[in-house]
């Protein structure tokens, strides 16, 4: 009889300043049958040595710590390994932190005030490619947006096929390419050579990019 290969965890890079805060996290993490710490950090400079050391899935990262902050550290770890998620954990709740974390590659922001209940969902949403936003997130997106459309800014011009339209809104909707593939009764191969133009094109690097471009080109609601 044989018996199931158990699930790969993810493995955690976690960056904190607060050897307290560090232990809280962890324990919470740890405590995940799908989750793993294989490496701390108590600045943004250490945190770049280990992710490199390491290779780990996904990197937690507080923004203010010591010789680099969370934020110049993602930016860092977004050039050298991208293929590595990253999320923000922080006590700030700061539209400008938001979206500068955001630019710097992160593909979330969680709050220590909530971490309990909200980091391990985060943890899963980044490993699947998808953003994770809190509530207070969601409204300095929607808030941005309008802000946008009263000054008049203009849109991005159209620079991609109704095909390719087509799948960005899907994409940015959540679905995965089998599903798409399935909608428009195409392949999943067509799907990701789509996919690809689409990033190519527009010069993004992931599908977080992409749903903010969906976002801005009105494809989809915030």
């Amino acid at each position: 009889m044989t018996t199931a290969t158990p699930a790969a965890k993810t493995r955690i890079l976690l960056a904190d300043d607060h050897a307290l805060v560090r232990r809280g996290v962890r324990l919470i993490l740890d405590s995940e049958p799908d989750l793993t710490v294989v490496a701390e950090a108590g600045d943004g400079a250490e945190a770049i040595e280990r992710a490199r050391a390491e290779r780990p899935d996904l990197a937690i990262l507080d923004i203010a710590m010591p010789r680099l902050t969370g934020l110049q550290a993602a930016r860092e770890l977004s050039r050298l390994l991208p293929e590595m998620r990253i999320l923000i954990l922080t006590m700030y709740d700061s539209e400008q932190y938001f979206f500068e974390a955001l630019k710097s590659g992160a593909a979330g922001y969680v709050l220590k005030s909530v971490a309990d209940r909200d980091l391990v969902e985060a943890c899963r949403a980044a490993m699947r490619d998808e953003p994770f936003l809190y509530p207070g997130a969601v409204t300095a997106l929607i808030r941005n947006y309008l802000d946008r459309a009263r000054d008049g800014d203009k849109l991005p011009a159209r620079a991609i096929t109704d095909r390719e339209e087509e799948i960005l809104k899907l994409v940015a909707e959540g679905h995965t390419s089998k599903e798409i593939a399935d909608l428009l009764l195409i392949s999943a191969k067509t799907v990701e050579r789509h996919r690809a133009n689409l990033l190519q094109k527009l010069g993004l690097r992931d599908r977080l990019e992409l749903t903010r471009y969906a976002i801005r080109a009105g494809l989809i609601e915030p």
